[in-house]
């Protein structure tokens, strides 16, 4: 690429501000871990591995980043575009083949959304994966935006206060998963990609089918963002701001033990001598 122009370099810097304050406040990456960046050949994942290997030049600490993509033997996958760019980027990488496709095309009936069972199946594979490598961490290019909708779709239709945490233990005890992207809006994430001109791989699988649920939410949002800007991100600064004693789940907060405090002084105002 040539010289970046004014707004380039902002927008530069900002993406690598932001995720470098996300992996510092939560502690995303530690002296000497080897973390592995899952790469879909989409914009988001793209833009993780470049901002994490301009952090690992600047970063007061030393750690390792490999790079994988999963080839899920999808019909028509162009298999030669992510080695021949990450050839380019002189990092390790490594592509693992695991024929997911026709286990979902087996599963899911025609016309339902296959994103769910898809993503569980590629999730269990890298985690294996990880494990093989002695990754320790697993960064994934969720962004901001991707941890409010998800916050919605779980308080929608399964009645759960949860989103996408920056960092998160895995289920089997033995891979730490990582978000360094979380401080970062999907606009931003897209003029950059566009500018990079990272070589996209589209999904196929289902006809670059979108998940239909997620699709509504999104839309939602960006209508609220378009009515009262900067609304996506007071509802995400929500998710760091939680306040127990004001909501009502029992298991966070003890409701059943509350009683009048007989040491707290008295509020009575004397109205007769105001």
């Amino acid at each position: 690429m040539g010289t970046l122009t004014v707004n380039q370099n902002k927008l530069q810097k900002r993406l690598r501000r932001l995720a470098g304050e996300a992996v510092a406040d939560f502690n995303m990456i530690e002296e000497g871990d080897k973390v592995m960046v899952c790469l879909s050949g989409g914009k988001d994942s793209y833009t993780l591995l470049d901002v994490l290997m301009h952090l690992q030049k600047v970063a007061p600490i030393k750690f390792d980043i490999v790079a994988v993509n999963m080839d899920q033997k999808q019909p028509g996958f162009p298999e030669d575009v992510l080695p021949a760019y990450l050839k380019t980027l002189g990092i390790e990488y490594h592509i693992v083949e695991k024929d997911t496709y026709s286990v979902v095309k087996e599963l899911i009936p025609e016309g339902k959304t296959t994103c769910s069972l898809c993503s569980r199946l590629r999730r269990g594979t890298l985690y294996t994966f990880a494990d093989e490598i002695g990754a320790t961490k697993m960064a994934l290019g969720h962004h901001r935006d991707d941890i409010v909708e998800t916050f919605f779709l779980n308080m929608f239709f399964n009645g759960s206060l949860k989103a996408m945490p920056p960092k998160l233990r895995a289920d089997d005890g033995r891979n730490v998963v990582i978000r360094p992207l979380a401080y970062c809006n999907e606009k931003d994430i897209q003029a950059y990609s566009d500018f990079k001109q990272f070589p996209i791989i589209p999904c196929n699988l289902c006809g670059s089918q979108e998940n239909l649920q997620r699709q509504v939410v999104k839309d939602m949002l960006q209508d609220w963002d378009r009515k009262t800007p900067g609304r996506t991100e007071s509802i995400f600064r929500s998710l760091q701001n939680v306040i127990p004693s004001q909501l009502a789940d029992r298991n966070l907060f003890d409701f059943t033990s509350l009683r009048i405090d007989e040491t707290a002084a008295s509020r009575f105002v004397n109205i007769v001598n105001l």
